[in-house]
């Protein structure tokens, strides 16, 4: 995914010139960040060129290979060899059963190589996305509990002059107390998740930043948890075709060392070597080598057929035994990946339903907060009926509140889910790519103190 980071790269500068800082960076900038920089994704892409070196030697046995060789000294007695000075020789094979199916098994190698980077990558991708959108949540969460707390406070101050009044009772002071001092943990709690969270992202994308906030306008809209289930763009994830195609390149594999004995091998040579017999006796014991070319030329063709050989039969078996073992490898990493998206397809639906009921709490919430202040109101021109207090008011807007931050919760593992579904059905890619254009219009990343 090509994705126009020059902004990103500047925000990168003014992490890196900024201590104690805080930066803001947009979902597209952090996962385009985190795909160059994940030291995951580098192994992957280390594994695609080793695989394509693998199949240009499958190759490159049918390329000459030349070899220079030379020496020069005296010889004494009869000569053992002939007299070479230098020699420059090529070998290349010509024709090999096996070297077809081993070309084709590093093929698929390079295939399955290709998908595992691709997995890698979404693997990554999700990583980033998942860690964005808890880290916004819980922004808006620790906004929040500052409001909460606010309120608990003010709650502990009303029931304490009311107590002073001798209004009100000691346990409901003690409660009120307890009530600000949950938050209060919770507060330091959510902050400590919220330090982690931008430390993993910071982690992913390379960089070293106290603080990482999160763009809420860039996080484009998650489609519906139907669309994200129906909309399969790929009947399997890039890992279990990476999974098939390492099957297929070891089944090749064996096809290749199955089909050595018994089967003819050729190969072409040259050689030219240049005599000098002035330094050794090779003239006195054959004379009629006298007055010849000191050039010495050979064009060879040779042939084998291999008829007996135990190392390679018992090479043949342990590679179809490997390929069998890859076969029904793959065929259970598929079994298990359609029963995984089936039963996220059934966790999302029910997260989705989940999320509508805290929002229908956190809306009652809000108008029991009006129909407490309405009742306030009316109770200040009337001495009859219930009275409403100022606790219950602050009591209906800690609820309120509490009903806020379970809504958020419920959305972001909604969210989570629905992106997590994307990821299998393969549209995780055009999800972001939204991101992508959003970004385009939101300013450069700010750093504040």
């Amino acid at each position: 995914m090509r994705v126009r980071t020059g902004w990103a790269m500047g925000f990168v500068m003014l992490a890196a010139l900024t201590v104690g800082a805080s930066a803001q960076i947009s979902l597209s900038s952090a996962v385009d960040l985190a795909l160059r920089n994940d030291p995951r994704v580098k192994m992957s892409e280390a594994a695609v060129q080793k695989a394509q070196a693998a199949l240009s030697e499958t190759r490159d046995v049918y390329v000459p290979t030349i070899t220079a060789s030379g020496g020069y000294g005296q010889g004494f007695g009869v000569p053992t060899g002939l007299p070479t000075v230098f020699s420059l020789s090529s070998q290349s094979l010509v024709f090999n059963y096996s070297q077809r199916d081993n070309i084709r098994a590093a093929a698929s190698g390079l295939a399955a190589a290709k998908l595992a980077l691709t997995e890698m990558r979404e693997q990554v991708e999700e990583d980033v996305v998942v860690a964005y959108l808890n880290l916004d949540s819980d922004e808006r969460c620790a906004a929040t509990m500052t409001q909460e707390y606010s309120d608990a406070m003010r709650l502990v101050s009303i029931v304490q002059a009311r107590l002073n009044a001798g209004q009100d009772t000691r346990m409901n002071l003690l409660r009120s107390q307890r009530t600000a001092k949950q938050i209060e943990l919770d507060q330091l709690n959510l902050q400590d998740e919220i330090a982690s969270l931008s430390d993993h992202l910071s982690r992913l994308m390379g960089l070293s930043a106290d603080r990482l906030t999160a763009i809420a306008t860039s996080i484009p809209e998650l489609p519906s948890v139907q669309a994200a289930a129906e909309n399969v763009s790929q009947a399997y994830s890039p890992g279990v075709q990476s999974a098939v195609a390492s099957a297929r390149s070891k089944q090749q594999l064996s096809f290749g060392l199955n089909r050595y004995r018994l089967r003819p091998q050729m190969s072409l040579g040259i050689n030219y070597s240049r005599i000098d017999t002035g330094q050794n006796g090779y003239a006195t014991y054959y004379p009629s080598f006298a007055g010849k070319s000191q050039n010495a030329v050979s064009v060879y063709l040779e042939m084998e057929l291999p008829i007996y050989d135990r190392l390679h039969q018992h090479q043949a078996d342990e590679a179809a035994a490997e390929a069998t073992r890859a076969h029904f490898e793959t065929e259970q990493q598929r079994s298990q990946f359609l029963e995984g998206r089936f039963k996220l397809r059934r966790s999302a639906a029910e997260l989705d339903k989940r999320s509508d009921l805290a929002q229908i709490d956190q809306d009652i919430a809000q108008e029991q907060v009006k129909v407490v202040r309405a009742q306030l109101s009316a109770a200040s021109g009337s001495s009859g009926g219930e009275q409403m207090t100022p606790v219950d008011e602050q009591n209906a807007k800690l609820t309120e509140s509490a009903r806020t931050i379970d809504l958020l919760h419920a959305q972001f593992q909604l969210s989570q889910a629905k992106v997590n579904l994307l990821r299998q059905t393969g549209q995780l890619d055009d999800w972001l790519k939204a991101a992508i254009r959003i970004s385009e219009g939101i300013p450069a990343p700010t750093v504040s103190h």
